[in-house]
């Protein structure tokens, strides 16, 4: 479904892209999101996981910055996380102000245990473009999400 709008084609279409692009994450992260709401989780939570996994420890502005999340909703995701006993948080000992997020045994074994299962989701999602249309999918989300000119 497009949009109902009566405006120039221009508009029109940058609507209809739009929306479609918004419905596609919508839809595409409601499927992807299904197991991680039985392992209660949420989508932030699995990302500050993720990161953790496989980066290693991280503050919580790091943190934030790589999942495109405020200071507050960090925090509030980190606190939730370590109610669960599956991260902990260490003060900085050169910036007391700064704390490291790092997993725990119990949380390294279940980002362990879940990631293969969200990793073969995304696949199966992915196979519907081939790989060459992924590639191009990538490009033009960069140019979008970086609000770039494809030119730069």
């Amino acid at each position: 479904m497009g949009t109902h709008y009566k405006g120039t084609n221009e508009e029109i279409t940058a609507l209809n892209t739009y929306i479609k692009l918004v419905r596609a994450v919508n839809s595409l992260n409601s499927r992807l999101n299904e197991n991680l709401q039985k392992l209660k989780l949420t989508e932030s939570q699995f990302g500050v996981l993720e990161a953790l996994y496989h980066i290693g420890p991280l503050n919580q502005r790091e943190l934030g910055n790589k999942l495109l999340k405020t200071g507050g909703n960090i925090t509030m995701v980190v606190d939730n996380l370590e109610k669960r006993g599956l991260v902990k948080r260490e003060r900085g000992e050169k910036d007391r102000r700064f704390f490291t997020v790092n997993l725990t045994n119990q949380g390294r074994e279940l980002i362990e245990k879940i990631f293969p299962l969200h990793l073969e989701a995304i696949l199966n999602e992915m196979k519907k473009l081939q790989p060459q249309e992924q590639i191009q999918l990538q490009k033009y989300c960069k140019i979008i999400g970086l609000n770039i000119n494809e030119e730069d």
